[in-house]
Order: structure tokens, then C-alpha cells, then sequence
């Protein structure tokens, strides 16, 4: 996020809802002479309580996706796992979320968000209870993979679930609140990892999902939800406590009703539909962006960072990773102020040029440590490098690619684009942080030079093939992408 994806199908799941509502928040029926759909004079504090409720879930991703990096050696120790077990236990929350991530959609549809989010906490809490009582892998991959498909569930009900609560006016900041909880979920738990053991770790992982339970108790449903599965009285008491008891809600009820509408007339494309030649170029622009953001090494470089941290002879491994933790939240809220200023192309190539810089000196470290040269500078590289790489990517490589998602598939392909680029995603992920480990055991130096060889496609694949969105409408971005 942010250190994945993983945590990146955020991203997409945001600025999709985002850019239809801007595309569908039009004028439908003339008659109805619909012209906003905020009212200026309601309460946004139920939105606020509602926000803060959701991305307990965020939070929670973020806590997940981090418990890895502080406890690898203590879990190895204490329950005498081999790398290939532990390699195991780390990537398998990536099978999990790929699979809560792909099914989301219709529990999201099926349940209702508030549903979705409930569903997820109580796998999330499962996992953490099998990770916190096991003996032994199988009932600890068991609990790793029951909190990735949680982590899968809130990766989309949570910023979809914001996105369709906020007044207009407000739902671009909202939103970005989901990702920079996920980034302080991560940086918490390395923190927390550097002082806790790994059991008692795994039981703060519950109390964001405790908070959550508790929150959904107070918060209304999505209003849009309700209007999709055609419940108008609770529809309007919903978005009524949301922008408050005196607000006259009746022009925005008629836009969500507009919008609802519009969205289930428009027919369903499914997957194979993508790979013919109207959509074959967005297909290899998502589809290559989501290969590059993983295969630059960003699951196993953050998965397993203090064991990076100890393999290069740093004495206490929790300075490198507590750096880490602090480092990523600042750079990940600058990289949101630079997007739309900057331009998503140059922050991509500047971003890819850091990630390289990074994996070369680390790389670069455990090169000098392995020939015995300079090796008092060895610990200082290898921290540099991880540092410099994860400030590079926390400012670029791990949103831009989701944003550009959002705006280079039409709307009514965005269901099929979205679910191949997250299938695309997750597996990328899994196949790094799964790798990881057997990797540096093979070649320390050869590891990270592979990454920063990817960091170098990466910038030619984004020179070459994508184009710049900012400021551009969706005709425009698709006249450029298919001229």
C-alpha cells in the first residue's frame, strides 16, 4: 500500500466509485432538474463517525499485512519453523486476500457494506486467535490465511463503503483516509513487533476489528446500497442520519435513485471480453502496471524487512525496522498531495528511479559483506537502501498504479478490468513474498539487483506505453489510449 498491494486495490475500489459517480451525477431526467447532490447545511458528523468506524478496517489491513516483519525470527525460534515454513506462513495471507478480494463484490451485493465489514472482522478475529494458540503451521498458516481473506473482504467494502456515504464536496479527502490508516496499521504493528512478542502482537491485531463491531452498531448502512436493493424507507431514515435530522435530503435521494438506475442498465462485460481490440491496450496497461508494482520486490522487501536488516549484520534490527514503520506514513500523505499535482507518469518514472536506487544499494551492501570489503558500511547501505526504497515507492509505485486503473477502463467494463488487475495483483504478490526468502538464501546481492532490474522496466514500460491522465476526462484518456 503503502508497503502492498496489495494494499492498493484500495486504491481502485476508491477512485472507481469516485469517477462513476462523476460520470453518473448528471442531470438524468431533466424534468427532475437535479443539480447537486450535497446539502451544504447538513451534519457531516455522522459522516465523520462513520468514516472513523470503517477504516478500523484499514487499519486492521494494515496490521495484517505488517505482523510478518517484526516476528520472523521469533516465530522461526519458537515453533522451529524452516524457511520454506515460514516463507509459507508469510505469503499465504496473499492467497486469502486474493480470494476475499475477488469474492467481495457479491458480499458486499449480497449482505450489504456494514455486512461485508462484519463478515470480514470475524475472520480477521478467528485468524489472530488460530495465530495466537499455535503449536505448530498448520493451525498458524490456517490463521494467516483466515486474516488475509478478511484483510480481501475490507479491501473493497471499506473505501466503497466511505465513498458512497460522503457528501460530493467531501468524499476525495474521505477517502484517502482509508490508505493512510492501512500504511499506520503496518507501521504500527513493526513497532509494536520491536517490543511485544509474536503472540501478544497477534492479540492487538483483534482490537481494530473489537472497535469496528462495536462502531457498526451506531453508523447507518450505505444509502446507495439500500436504494439498490430497492429498501426506499430504510434508504431515506439512512441517508437522512447521515446529513442530519433538518437536512433536505429529496435532491440527492433522486441523483442516488438517478445513479442506481443508470448502473444497472448498463450490461455486464465479463473478462474475456477485455482482450479484444477496443480494450486491448488498457488491458496491457493495467495489467503491466500491476506486474511492475509487484515484481520491484515490495511484498518480500516488506514482509520480511528485519530479517533483511539481520542477514545484513545491523546489531538490533529493530532500529532499521522501526525506521521503516516511521518513514512510510509521512511519504505516503506526500505522494497523495503530489498526485494530482505532479501528474501520475513523472511520479511513476521518479518513483521506479528511488525504488532502484534503493534495491542497488542494498544490493550493493550485501555484495561488500560478502567479499569482506567495507564491512563497516554494511549495515548503513543496507538500511539506506531499504529506506530510500520505501519512501520511493510509499510516494508513487504503490497508489499511482490503482489511480490510473480507475481512469483508463470505461465504466461499463470496470467490474471485469477491476477483478483481472486485482487476480493480477495478488498473485504477483504472493509469488514475491513466497520467493523472497529462498531467494536471499540463494543470492542476497542477486535479489535485490533482480528488483532494481525491474525498478529499470518499470520506467521504460511507463515512457513507452502509459499515458498521462491528469486533468483529462474519461473520452479524452480513451481517445488517447486507443489513437
Amino acid at each position: 500500500h503503502s508497503i502492498l498491494k496489495p494494499l492498493l486495490f484500495n486504491f481502485f475500489s476508491i477512485a472507481m466509485t469516485i469517477d462513476e459517480c462523476k460520470d453518473l451525477e448528471k442531470p438524468f431526467v431533466e424534468n427532475a432538474k437535479i443539480v447537486d447532490c450535497e446539502n451544504e447545511d447538513g451534519s457531516i458528523w455522522m459522516v465523520l463517525l462513520s468514516t472513523c468506524v470503517a477504516v478500523c478496517g484499514s487499519f486492521e489491513f494494515g496490521s495484517c499485512v505488517g505482523y510478518s516483519a517484526p516476528t520472523q525470527s521469533q516465530i522461526r525460534n519458537d515453533l522451529n519453523l524452516t524457511l520454506a515454513e515460514y516463507s509459507m506462513f508469510g505469503s499465504i495471507i496473499t492467497i486469502g486476500a486474493m480470494i476475499g478480494a475477488v469474492t467481495s463484490g457479491r458480499i458486499a451485493d449480497f449482505i450489504g457494506r456494514k455486512g461485508a465489514m462484519r463478515m470480514s472482522a470475524i475472520f480477521c478475529i478467528t485468524g489472530w486467535l488460530a495465530v495466537y494458540f499455535s503449536m505448530g503451521t498448520l493451525v498458524l498458516d490456517m490463521g494467516r490465511f483466515l486474516t488475509g481473506y478478511g484483510i480481501g473482504i475490507f479491501s473493497y467494502v471499506v473505501p466503497v463503503y466511505i465513498a458512497e456515504i460522503a457528501p460530493k464536496n467531501l468524499r476525495g479527502g474521505l477517502t484517502t483516509i482509508n490508505q493512510l490508516m492501512i500504511v499506520c496499521g503496518s507501521s504500527a504493528a513493526y513497532l509494536l513487533g520491536t517490543i511485544i512478542t509474536w503472540r501478544n502482537l497477534a492479540l492487538t491485531g483483534i482490537l481494530p476489528c473489537t472497535f469496528l463491531l462495536v462502531g457498526l452498531l451506531f453508523i447507518p448502512e450505505s444509502p446507495r446500497w439500500l436504494a439498490k436493493v430497492g429498501l426506499e424507507k430504510e434508504f431515506e431514515v439512512a441517508l437522512r442520519k447521515l446529513r442530519g435530522k433538518d437536512a433536505d435530503v429529496t435532491r440527492e435521494a433522486a441523483e442516488i435513485q438517478a445513479y442506481v438506475d443508470t448502473l444497472q442498465s448498463i450490461p455486464k462485460t465479463q473478462i474475456f471480453d477485455l482482450f479484444g481490440s477496443k480494450y486491448i491496450r488498457s488491458v496491457i496497461i493495467g495489467v503491466g502496471l500491476m506486474v511492475f508494482q509487484q515484481f520491484v520486490g515490495i511484498n518480500g522487501i516488506g514482509f520480511y524487512a528485519s530479517q533483511t536488516f539481520e542477514s545484513a549484520g545491523l546489531s538490533n534490527s529493530n532500529v532499521g525496522t522501526i525506521a521503516y514503520a516511521v518513514v512510510q506514513v509521512p511519504i505516503t500523505i506526500l505522494g497523495a498531495f503530489l498526485m494530482d499535482r505532479s501528474g501520475r507518469r513523472p511520479l511513476l518514472m521518479v518513483s521506479a528511479t528511488g525504488t532502484f536506487v534503493g534495491c542497488f544499494l542494498t544490493g550493493a551492501s550485501f555484495y561488500l559483506k560478502g567479499n569482506d570489503i567495507l564491512l563497516e558500511w554494511v549495515p548503513i547501505l543496507a538500511v539506506s537502501g531499504v529506506l530510500v526504497y520505501i519512501s520511493a515507492f510509499s510516494i508513487g509505485m504503490g497508489a499511482v498504479p490503482w489511480v490510473i486503473m480507475s481512469e483508463i477502463f470505461p465504466i461499463q467494463v470496470k467490474s471485469a478490468a477491476g477483478s483481472l488487475v486485482v487476480l493480477v495483483n495478488w498473485l504477483g504478490a504472493w509469488a514475491v513474498s513466497y520467493t523472497f526468502g529462498f531467494l536471499m538464501a540463494w543470492t542476497s546481492t542477486g535479489t535485490f539487483m533482480l528488483y532494481a532490474g525491474f525498478s529499470v522496466l518499470t520506467i521504460l514500460f511507463v515512457a513507452k506505453v502509459v499515458p498521462e491522465t491528469k486533468g483529462k476526462t474519461l473520452e479524452e484518456i480513451q481517445a488517447i489510449i486507443n489513437s
